[in-house]
């Protein structure tokens, strides 16, 4: 069967898997930039944290409150992150094997062409996997900045209720 395929859907072969790999390469530079995000609002809220403790920042409990649930989403985010980029990475390496394989098993004329289809399926599953934990994170960023929001809103609040005080007097 292999002695009958010409050069180019050889070629074209072995070209799919490096379609899948520029796929796996976008992705992997988009969630490296997601896990940049997420270093730089938790030096934020780090600072933050050391305001409160600082004693510079008002209502410092709530405030602490708020911060140990920002950190906590940040952290799950962080380790989705993580996971989705170590499945990324595997994905990127079945469809590079694949490829290989395929111009193995060519090169040595081998019948075991499914080999290649397989270990390109194992690509594709990790491929899914990693897109599955950046849906699920993407939702953890969601409640990040609704707890942003949240926050705001307390604070805008107090700083009402504080001007109704002072006017009141």
């Amino acid at each position: 069967m292999l002695s009958s395929l010409i050069g180019t859907e050889i070629l074209a072969g072995m070209i799919t898997p490096a379609v899948l790999i520029s796929a796996s390469a976008s992705l992997i530079f988009s969630t490296a930039n997601r896990l940049g995000r997420i270093f730089d609002r938790v030096n934020l809220l780090k600072n933050e944290i050391e305001g409160v403790v600082d004693g510079k920042l008002s209502f410092p409990e709530e405030r602490q409150a708020y911060l140990r649930r920002q950190l906590k989403i940040q952290k799950k985010r962080a380790n989705l992150i993580q996971r989705s980029m170590a499945a990324l990475y595997t994905a990127t390496l079945f469809f590079v094997s694949s490829s290989l394989s395929l111009g193995i098993i060519v090169a040595i004329s081998s019948p075991a062409s499914w080999i290649a289809t397989g270990l390109a399926l194992v690509g594709g599953i990790f491929l899914f996997v990693a897109s599955s934990l950046l849906l699920y994170e993407s939702r953890y960023n969601l409640n990040f900045i609704q707890g942003q929001i949240e926050f705001a809103e307390f604070l805008e609040d107090k700083v009402e209720k504080k001007s109704d005080i002072s006017v009141s007097k």
